[in-house]
């Protein structure tokens, strides 16, 4: 696993061992930054959930993410997540939340520009999740949820006010995108 492109191309992202972290595969993630990227998203402030290695949000950090919130509940995850930030030279940049998802968006309270999920791909709390995000103050009019998932478990074109707008599938891997419908 390595940064993909930006100020830290390259860079080995080391993984916690002895967790059932999956992470988000090069091919992915650079699907799912090409996608935004083309997309004209904002990424100044971004919020990692279901961390994991902290993948996702490092590699935001080194494409130009002005700022990243990291929350996984597993302690390796979280060292990990530490380790990998202070190797690409990002810790000034970020911060580490060791907590349960949903509490974290009890906690929270910014508005966020894109909020990057990876969750376990057979969590079945992945709905649950996307909800109460939807109705948190996290999301605002400009925010665009990310969210992996399997083939397997398709997600639904809207959870209240967020809905679904691209669906990037490689393999058994599916990318689901979210922003705000006409309120």
């Amino acid at each position: 696993m390595r940064i993909i492109a930006g100020q830290a191309k390259g860079h080995p992202i080391k993984m916690p061992k002895g967790t059932p972290t999956r992470p988000a595969t090069e091919l992915v993630r650079g699907a799912i930054f090409s996608s935004l990227e083309n997309m004209g998203a904002e990424n100044s402030i971004v919020l990692d959930l279901f961390s994991g290695s902290g993948s996702l949000g490092v590699e935001a950090l080194s494409r130009g993410a002005g700022w990243v919130d990291f929350v996984d509940q597993d302690k390796r995850c979280c060292a990990i997540i530490r380790e990998n930030l202070a190797a690409t030279g990002f810790s000034d940049r970020a911060k580490v939340y060791r907590l349960n998802v949903s509490r974290a968006i009890q906690l929270l309270n910014k508005e966020y520009n894109l909020i990057l999920m990876d969750p376990p791909y057979s969590s079945p709390e992945i709905d649950s999740i996307i909800e109460k995000l939807a109705l948190s103050d996290l999301v605002g009019k400009d925010t665009i949820l990310c969210s992996t998932h399997s083939t397997r478990l398709p997600l639904k074109p809207a959870y209240a006010s967020l809905e679904m707008f691209k669906e990037l599938r490689h393999g058994d891997s599916v990318a689901t995108f979210f922003k705000l419908g006409e309120l």
